[in-house]
């Protein structure tokens, strides 16, 4: 599952995986774009894409949210709202339309922000457990991602990564799944922060632009915010209460809360047949008949 396609846009290269239906772009395919977070990539997604891309083109980008392998352009706006901003901007290049935007994470964070200022490529709204309201980002992580607002302390930061079992750590990866991420994708996810300097510069810029007021104000326009949504929040999340997911699906007209068992924070990693089987439910009853998904 390479990131084989790129494209160009206003700030730099975004890398995608692309994949979908037997006959691609045949007319009326649901379109899945999926939103990962801090220190990951589109593979975040593989499990859940493997199991959707039978009925639904399913578009998974690396964002610039220090995983990517090309640096963002020198002067990129990596702020939260930057990075959704660029998101839209992904969406529009494509000629993405009435996609179904499926996030995790930080990728949360940046959907909640993008729904909120310009929503008009997006048809419907899952979030996975998720930054939300002052959460943002998690009270563990904030001492690393205050430490991270420079290039040279993002290396300092990220040094022990190479080693697996530090990867595995409840201050890297360790708490956010119940079992062990593949040692091959979590180093994948930090490779390229500890070989190239501009990923270091790009981690610094998003590290300086997180604040909780972004989406303490998205919370306050989501109750606008009109379109289908399904909040999936992992019932053991370790770093993202249930109770925020509760409180989103209260707040955006219409959504529908699921309480995911057995599983952390990367839903997409605990539980992705689940994910996907409420995905596929979820689009179904959303969809115009003529391209809502079988349920075979």
């Amino acid at each position: 599952m390479e990131a084989t396609h790129e494209i160009r846009l206003s700030s730099g290269t975004i890398r995608y995986r692309d994949s979908g239906p037997p006959t691609p772009g045949a007319d009326g395919a649901p379109v899945l774009v999926f939103v990962h977070g801090l220190l990951a990539d589109g593979l975040l997604w593989r499990k859940v894409v493997a199991k959707t891309q039978s009925w639904a083109r399913c578009v998974c980008p690396d964002l610039p949210l220090g995983s990517q392998t090309i640096a963002m352009d020198d002067g990129a706006d990596l702020s939260p709202r930057g990075i959704a901003s660029l998101l839209a901007e992904f969406l529009e290049a494509l000629e993405l339309h009435d996609v179904t935007l499926v996030a995790n994470d930080t990728g949360g964070a940046i959907s909640q922000l993008l729904v909120t200022t310009r929503p008009e490529r997006v048809g419907r709204l899952v979030l996975t457990s998720c930054d939300a309201f002052d959460n943002f980002p998690p009270k563990m992580f904030r001492p690393l991602v205050k430490a991270a607002r420079g290039p040279r302390s993002v290396k300092a930061v990220l040094a022990g990564m190479r080693s697996p079992t530090m990867r595995r750590a409840p201050f890297a990866f360790g708490w956010l799944t119940k079992e062990p991420i593949p040692d091959e994708i979590t180093e994948r996810w930090v490779t390229p922060a500890l070989n190239d300097a501009n990923v270091r510069r790009d981690i610094a810029k998003l590290a300086r632009g997180i604040d909780p007021a972004d989406t303490l104000d998205a919370a306050t326009k989501l109750a606008q915010f009109d379109r289908p949504t399904l909040i999936a929040w992992a019932a053991d999340d370790r770093f993202f209460p249930v109770d925020h997911g509760r409180r989103l699906a209260a707040i955006i007209p219409g959504a529908r809360f699921e309480l995911i068992p057995d599983c952390y924070s990367f839903v997409p990693e605990d539980q992705p047949d689940r994910l996907a089987e409420l995905v596929r439910e979820f689009v179904a009853e959303h969809q115009p008949e003529a391209s809502a998904p079988s349920s075979a």
